[in-house]
């Protein structure tokens, strides 16, 4: 079902080996640019406009009211509940750990850095709707954002036309049990532009402009993201879902194709990749696929996805050049079933998020391992990590300096904003020690 691609005697550049799905993000921004303009300029109208558009119900507000939230919460079926609780709980164990603490610097006697760590005043925080139901998404976001201290959390999230118009009631009670009650009935970038603009509703009270947008959508939501950067900040520009297993001849073949059909499961152009040293593991897999996809679910979504050019399996001639692969790769979710998985792990340099051994499947890490599930695509693990409470703070430096210190370090201060050919620099340190900067002074 998956292609096959022999690299063992191969020099080829990984990065070359596998490629993405395509995802055009230019034709998609010229899509959403009047969208955006709309919002822009039409306020609240422009939002449910769109909302009719493009989800084909009109809410009859934006914001979900406070009674409808609390219905969700309170008809949640017990089970659900209870698992999202775990999930939440989990998630706030691992979040609260990452909480920046202040660091003084005392640079010279006199002369202090402080680092200090302030939260983001206001955050949007997308959450998904479409093909699945997304309350997950939900801790995701508001977890790491209420860790870091973020005062003011506004969710939105498509409305249903099967819901009376209201997001997926799931998504309400997750929002219920996190204590969040700013919640709007928009999605798509309509959604992003409200965040980003801040609209005037009808019932006379606001959503009030966002400072940073947070989570996954799709394209569209992608385009409008990176059109209104620098209105907003923004996380990331989210691709398609990917995972990479990295696999030995140890691998249980049934886990290794039961974890690539678990992503490909998200939409037809995510990517599933095996990357393994074993030609028998290989193809164990490949059959192993064949008879889980028949009795799936979504076996037209999952087919399409895994023969995609996308997805693929890779035999490598070792692992140090399976490792080569998948760095190159730098996969949103990699898994490592081999031996020593965890050493073999950490020497793994790309990668959004790593699942070390046979019982960490990226479906727990999705729901219950306490990590978070809103991470690079695309590559991006080359140089970007996954939400986290670092996503919401800011580091500020306040500068301390007494005049002796300041005195201690003048004439290098001058040198240099001489040096750089700007010698207003150096006057608003020669002002302070008395003294003409040398480039005044020789003239």
């Amino acid at each position: 079902m998956l292609r096959l691609i022999d690299l063992r005697d191969s020099h080829a550049d990984p990065r070359e080996v596998v490629p993405r799905a395509a995802m055009d993000l230019a034709d998609a921004g010229a899509v959403i640019q009047p969208v955006l303009d709309a919002v822009r300029d039409g306020g609240a109208s422009a939002v449910l406009d769109a909302c009719e558009r493009f989800d084909g119900v009109r809410p009859r507000s934006l914001r979900v009211p406070q009674e409808v939230i609390d219905r969700a919460a309170a008809e949640l079926d017990s089970e659900v509940r209870r698992a999202l609780e775990v999930a939440i709980e989990r998630a706030r164990k691992v979040h609260a750990d990452q909480r920046r603490v202040d660091v003084i610097t005392e640079v010279v006697p006199g002369g202090s850095v402080t680092e200090r760590w302030l939260p983001v005043a206001r955050v949007g925080l997308y959450v998904p709707g479409g093909r699945a139901v997304y309350p997950s998404s939900v801790v995701m976001n508001v977890v790491p954002a209420q860790e870091a201290g973020v005062g003011s959390l506004a969710v939105v999230s498509p409305p249903q036309k099967d819901f009376d118009g209201w997001p997926h009631p799931t998504v309400l009670a997750a929002c219920s049990l996190l204590g969040v009650d700013e919640v709007y009935a928009v999605g798509g970038a309509q959604a992003v532009a409200m965040l980003a603009y801040g609209v005037d509703l009808p019932d006379g009270t606001r959503c009030d402009p966002v400072d940073l947008v947070t989570g996954p959508g799709n394209i569209y939501v992608t385009a409008a993201k990176r059109a209104l950067q620098g209105i907003i900040g923004i996380d990331s520009e989210a691709g398609p879902t990917e995972v990479a297993i990295l696999a030995d001849d140890s691998a249980d073949p049934r886990f290794v194709a039961a974890d690539l059909i678990s992503q490909a499961e998200h939409d037809v152009i995510a990517a599933a990749v095996l990357v393994t040293t074993s030609p028998e593991l290989a193809n164990e897999v490949q059959e192993e696929v064949r008879s889980q996809v028949a009795n799936t679910k979504h076996t037209d979504r999952i087919t399409e996805a895994l023969t995609g050019v996308q997805s693929a399996v890779i035999i490598v001639r070792d692992i140090q050049q399976g490792l080569e692969v998948v760095d190159a790769y730098a996969a949103e979710h990699l898994e490592i079933h081999t031996r020593e998985a965890r050493d073999v792990a950490m020497r793994v340099h790309n990668a959004g998020a790593i699942f070390v051994g046979p019982w960490a499947p990226v479906s727990l890490g999705d729901y219950c391992a306490g990590s978070n599930h809103v991470l690079p695509t695309m590559g991006a693990a080359r140089h970007s990590s996954g939400l986290s409470v670092q996503t919401f703070l800011r580091g500020i430096h306040v500068i301390e300096y007494d005049q002796s210190a300041l005195m201690d370090v003048a004439e290098h201060v001058v040198a240099l904003a001489n040096a750089e050919d700007l010698p207003g620099h150096g006057d608003a340190i020669t002002v302070r020690t008395g003294e003409q900067s040398s480039e005044r002074s020789s003239e």
